[in-house]
């Protein structure tokens, strides 16, 4: 297993400086994959109780291991939003910061002074990246949003399941991490094109929703054109086969994507069914999933006969795509998730190690990497703040009437 990153390379956002608002996921989560790339990242944090993702899925009384991986590198500056001197400590802040994370609810900045009307007027060359459930326009802008039902509008709730069955769960909160990973989109092409043009920050809107209907393929054509409405289709790839899971003869599954003309004349072969390997009937995709049914039902004869571990062999030998569901136990034992170094150690305050996933991309110069897991709340309160011009009286002040921590 990796040790941790290497941080001494120059990373591509070396020397941004980045201040996050708001908590959880999809803001954070930005905020992280922009320092896992050299930024420097100010997360601000209500004092007292700071970023509720310290306590999730986490024993009474122990931080979050989460917290460590969506927080790595981080500097924790604990400030009440709700004060005005608060407001005025973070617009001090912000003077000398590229690039604003926030997902709060649409208007809520704006109701503290925090507005990127207010900010760019202090700093004209401030990125905003603002993550939202609706957006910050429209009908829906002032509900609240959460992955959840943003997975529902977006249209993947909707089919992902079983037909006939409620709507599950993709396991994940997926349209989070979507939108998160749509608003590092948006603020690496805002920083580009003010490199590039005329000096100028902008705001980027990015709602939940949008970035799980931005993944929903062909769905909107097709019922355009066809009438065609997706529907949940299980463990298959609906209109493309033979994609599927198959049991196995102890209780496993394989998954098998036969679905290329020479890879499903392979696969046939493998299974002693050359008769629909040579059917003409079934040369192309089309004609296959007219026939899936019959398809699967020879495929999954064949798995049935083999475990999980002989299938996967002969699959691979006779070069036909094929996998098993990973459990997270067999993620940390993969070796080439380990050969990728997507399995790191972090060193936490206590002294203990701990295994967190690696950085995504991998750039071949400038790659990322992080040092350290999530800080304590406030940790560099004092020493972010002094930076800004602010003095020990005054902090000492500030520290008395709840203001920061």
């Amino acid at each position: 297993m990796s040790s941790t990153a290497n941080t001494t390379a120059t990373r591509p956002l070396d020397g941004i400086r980045v201040v996050e608002l708001g908590s959880l996921i999809a803001g954070p989560f930005a905020a992280k994959t922009l320092a896992d790339f050299g930024a420097e990242v100010i997360k601000i944090e209500p004092p007292g109780t700071g970023d509720p993702l310290r306590v999730w899925r986490a024993p009474e009384g122990e931080t979050a291991v989460w917290w460590h991986v969506q927080s790595r590198d981080k500097k924790s500056v604990a400030v009440d939003l709700r004060q005005a001197e608060g407001q005025a400590l973070v617009r001090k802040l912000v003077e000398t910061a590229d690039v604003l994370v926030e997902n709060f609810r649409p208007g809520t900045l704006e109701g503290w002074g925090l507005g990127y009307e207010a900010l760019s007027a202090v700093n004209p060359g401030l990125i905003m990246l603002r993550i939202s459930g609706y957006g910050q326009t429209g009908p829906l802008r002032d509900l609240p949003g959460f992955g959840v039902i943003a997975e529902a509008m977006g249209g993947l709730r909707h089919i992902t399941g079983m037909p006939g069955e409620p709507p599950v769960r993709p396991g994940v909160s997926i349209g989070d991490s979507l939108s998160a990973l749509h608003g590092v989109i948006g603020v690496l092409l805002a920083l580009y094109h003010r490199s590039t043009r005329d000096g100028r920050g902008q705001v980027i809107d990015v709602a939940l929703f949008e970035s799980v209907f931005n993944m929903m393929e062909g769905a909107v054509p097709e019922y355009d054109r066809y009438g065609l409405q997706r529907e949940p289709a299980g463990s298959a790839l609906a209109g493309v086969a033979p994609t599927n899971a198959y049991p196995c003869s102890d209780g496993r599954y394989v998954l098998i994507a036969g679905n290329g003309d020479s890879i499903f004349k392979r696969l046939m072969d493998l299974i002693g069914r050359d008769d629909l390997g040579r059917d003409t009937a079934l040369v192309g995709n089309p004609g296959r999933v007219k026939h899936v049914e019959t398809i699967d039902e020879a495929i999954g004869a064949w798995t049935r006969t083999r475990t999980l571990d002989e299938a996967l062999v002969a699959l691979a030998d006779a070069k036909v795509p094929a996998g098993k569901p990973y459990t997270v136990k067999d993620i940390v034992g993969d070796p080439h998730y380990q050969a990728r170094g997507m399995l790191q150690k972090l060193q936490l305050p206590d002294g203990s190690a701990l295994t967190v996933p690696g950085v995504v991309p991998k750039l071949s110069d400038t790659p990322g990497g992080f040092s350290g897991g999530g800080p304590a709340l406030g940790a560099h309160t004092d020493a972010v703040l002094r930076a800004t011009g602010v003095g020990d009286v005054e902090l000492q002040a500030l520290r008395a009437r709840g203001v920061i921590a």
